[in-house]
């Protein structure tokens, strides 16, 4: 639970129990009628403390784009499947914890690439 959960849920319980003095207060026989409404105020305040804090909210997506610049004339080479052959595109691979990760469209299969070296 996070710090400013605690603080606002300190602040109702602080809201709603000066809220229901002040309206057991007003019932007394030196109790004042405004004091209902300074009581109904400070428990409704609290309560809807309570509820605002309460509600959780929705996680922002995020979104990381990953841009590679190459450096001089590079040949690209054909990317097949290593499972059944297939053709894939650059449509099947996704960046997966930070390494390249190709899905066939065919078989399904699932595999991180590796770069060969080339001497």
């Amino acid at each position: 639970m996070s710090a400013g959960r605690i603080i606002a849920y300190l602040a109702a319980a602080i809201l709603i129990f000066f809220g229901v003095l002040f309206l057991w207060g007003a019932f007394s026989p030196q109790g004042s009628p405004g004091w209902i409404i300074i009581g109904a105020i400070s428990v409704g305040a609290g309560m809807a403390l309570i509820w605002l804090s309460g509600r959780k909210r929705k996680a922002e997506a995020q979104q990381l784009v990953q841009k590679i610049e190459l450096s001089g004339d590079v040949n690209l080479e054909k990317l097949t499947c290593r499972n059944c052959g297939g053709a894939l595109s650059s449509e099947n691979v996704r960046m997966l914890a930070g390494a390249p990760v190709v899905e066939c469209p065919f078989c399904g299969t699932s595999y991180q690439l590796t770069e060969e070296p080339k001497w």
